[in-house]
């Protein structure tokens, strides 16, 4: 039985087109027809995402500022510093075992949302 060709058949018209001289200067320079096209793609895509780039840190820095100007209008005022060794001993030092519950005063005309109580 005939094996295979291991060239595909092309016919006489396709020798003649872009694809195929093409292919044949690739063969003779690689790196001028694919290596340089291939960096200067990504080369071109650098300058041209920089900006895009420069967009997202922008508006990263205005959400900063904006958040700096809310600290400026006092949000961060009369804040207790927390020390965790220091709230640990404090909840320590309470007795938890002896307490009492007690019923939240309500605001005037506010309902009690009591159960019906039977007497």
């Amino acid at each position: 039985m005939p094996t295979f060709q291991s060239k595909p058949f092309r016919s006489s018209s396709w020798e003649n087109t872009i694809a195929a001289k093409y292919r044949r200067q690739l063969k003779r320079h690689p790196f001028a027809l694919f290596g340089l096209p291939f960096i200067m793609t990504m080369l071109a895509g650098a300058f041209f995402l920089t900006p895009a780039q420069a967009l997202r840190y922008e508006r990263h820095d205005r959400r900063v500022r904006k958040m700096s100007q809310e600290e400026a209008m006092g949000l961060e005022k009369d804040r207790r510093q927390i020390d965790m060794n220091e709230e640990y001993y404090r909840l320590m030092s309470k007795d938890l075992d002896n307490w009492e519950q007690k019923r939240v005063e309500r605001l005037p005309g506010e309902s009690e949302n009591l159960w019906e109580r039977s007497k």
